[in-house]
């Protein structure tokens, strides 16, 4: 009987693979927390596919895939499976990009909304018995009067710029692969450079894959040319921002604020001193969440795997694996 494994998982149980997979003659092996690479490399390796959510899917666990005909990564994101390796072996790496861009732009917004409101300190101070503003009133802004930057114009990015247009406020774009008559369509300002960006924005948002060129991009010298007392917002990947540079920012006073669901590493160590910032919101990686986004997620991945198993090519390839194992 061909087996799919599944190297880890958040849910509480695997009913919607099942229902995708069992019906069609396919076993499900699985761990449910994360493991060693040698244990993940055992449960792998007569699998005919692959479904990994977070675990560290490296070269030692890639290797060990005798059969597999596909790693299908639980998200949107696929920093975490090793896709060189993959590629090497012929093995398909699918993500499943379109589930919850909706969920992701939805809290991008929330998230700018929170902070330019100050809507979680407002809430605390009530509820402390205080009555009236809990900060300065400089720290109240309006969208209108504020520019955004954007860096990233995927699904997601032209989505969060839809929302913001929506609030009046003045957007603009940063993103070398998409044309500036594309962006102006949309209602927002294309941008020459990620600088020029980070020079005129009081907002910025990136939402752009986690790549070896953008990993790390938000570091201390990006920071130092953002506007004094902006706002950084992450709904994207953890490691598009060097955690002690914005640690830094946050705590000089050159950044007014941040919102992150998103960290590196995650979770945030429980002593790490953004826990306790009280201008920064901070969120467990779940702006994905809603009931139809992870039943959408869940049961993509099956399918994506299904047709790998079955000798089909799956879509949403990648690593540039273009044809079957």
């Amino acid at each position: 009987m061909p087996t799919v494994a599944i190297t880890d998982y958040t849910f509480s149980d695997l009913s919607l693979e099942e229902a995708v997979l069992r019906p069609a003659g396919v076993e499900i092996v699985s761990f449910k927390e994360k493991r060693s690479p040698a244990e993940l490399a055992e449960l792998v390796r007569n699998a005919d596919a692959v479904i990994a959510q977070f675990a560290p899917v490296n070269a030692e666990v890639v290797h060990a895939m005798t059969k597999a005909k596909a790693i299908v990564r639980y998200g949107v994101g696929y920093d975490n499976v090793d896709c060189a390796a993959a590629r090497e072996h012929g093995i398909p790496v699918c993500n499943i990009p379109d589930y919850c861009i909706d969920e992701v732009a939805d809290h991008a917004l929330a998230f700018i909304l929170a902070i330019t409101r100050q809507v979680v300190p407002n809430a605390l101070h009530l509820r402390q018995g205080q009555w009236g503003l809990a900060t300065p009133l400089s720290s109240m802004s309006s969208l209108k009067h504020l520019t955004v930057g954007i860096v990233g114009f995927g699904r997601i990015g032209r989505d969060v710029v839809t929302r913001l247009l929506a609030f009046k406020a003045k957007v603009l774009v940063f993103d070398p692969v998409v044309g500036a008559d594309e962006i102006a369509r949309s209602g927002a300002v294309a941008v020459a450079s990620f600088e020029e960006l980070l020079e005129h924005s009081d907002i910025v948002s990136p939402h752009c894959p986690s790549t070896p060129k953008t990993q790390q991009l938000f570091n201390a010298a990006a920071f130092a040319k953002m506007k004094t007392g902006s706002i950084f917002i992450n709904v994207g990947r953890g490691d598009l921002v060097d955690s002690a540079a914005i640690t830094a920012a946050l705590q000089s006073g050159h950044l007014a604020g941040a919102a992150l669901d998103v960290f590196n590493p995650e979770p945030i160590p429980a002593d790490h001193p953004i826990r306790t910032m009280p201008n920064v919101i901070l969120a467990a990686h779940i702006a994905s969440a809603s009931p139809p986004s992870v039943k959408t997620l869940r049961e993509s991945a099956a399918r994506i795997a299904l047709q790998a198993v079955r000798g089909e090519l799956p879509p949403n390839i990648v690593n540039g694996v273009n044809a079957p194992r």
